[in-house]
């Protein structure tokens, strides 16, 4: 209302007030911290655009400087009581759509449903090298070491199992530009999946990867679809392909 941000809903005008309504808005940029683009936000959920770089949540290493505890100092500013509440993870390096609730009822109904309510997780990923199919599908079962690397077994024996669809649409010589698709959610799942198929994600060191043009690794978690838990309305957001990925992989 007139340039300043309004939350509260009985928030009362008079005549002449301006008033502008953004449906994709910017949290303010904290010091010291990084913006966060806030995709959708309602009483229960919240989705953000991460960018590369930042931790879904605390490591033993950065415990600040997250998508958590900058959405918590977010909410916080509303009321002091408010809290947030993480549903899934994106890699540091991997950027793109997140999904956060606003109470712990809310995460654990989704949680336990993922399959049924989370209607679509679509990636974009720039690999290494010219892929030969133009789509394809990787089934293995992934395990993972005391060192917390992700590995790949052919075989139902220590791993649980991960499915991967991948659709090439675009890429050169050097880079191919892939479309991807889960059908289950396992830690580093597409990362091992492209090492394994001999095309790895580019700038992916931990597997694989040669190269690093971007100087990130060239993942974005591009589309993500549900199904809210409370209201039971269809949501679809898409974030868009970062024009760095499209740049490497043009012909």
């Amino acid at each position: 209302v007139d340039d300043v941000p309004v939350r509260q809903f009985d928030h009362p005008l008079v005549p002449g007030s301006q008033v502008t309504v953004r449906w994709q808005r910017k949290m303010h940029r904290l010091p010291g911290q990084v913006e966060l683009k806030i995709i959708f936000e309602d009483a229960e959920l919240i989705v953000i655009d991460k960018p590369s770089g930042l931790l879904t949540m605390a490591s033993e290493a950065e415990k600040r400087k997250t998508a958590y505890s900058l959405l918590s100092e977010y909410v916080k500013r509303s009321a002091a009581h408010n809290k947030i509440f993480i549903i899934h993870r994106l890699d540091r390096e991997t950027s793109g759509l997140l999904l956060f609730a606003k109470n712990s009822t809310v995460k654990e109904q989704i949680q336990k449903t993922w399959e049924a309510t989370v209607n679509q997780r679509t990636y974009v990923g720039v690999v290494e090298g010219a892929v030969d199919k133009a789509e394809g599908t990787i089934t293995s079962w992934l395990a993972e070491t005391t060192a917390h690397r992700v590995y790949s077994l052919p075989t139902a024996q220590a791993g649980k199992q991960a499915i991967t669809h991948y659709r090439k649409i675009g890429g050169n010589s050097r880079y191919s530009l892939l479309q991807i698709n889960l059908d289950t959610g396992r830690k580093h799942q597409i990362r091992v999946h492209m090492q394994e198929m001999g095309h790895p994600i580019v700038g992916d060191n931990k597997y694989g990867a040669r190269s690093n043009p971007i100087q990130r690794m060239a993942l974005h978690a591009q589309v993500l679809a549900f199904t809210h838990p409370t209201t039971g309305q269809e949501h679809r957001f898409e974030s868009p392909i970062p024009p760095r990925f499209l740049q490497i992989s043009a012909p």
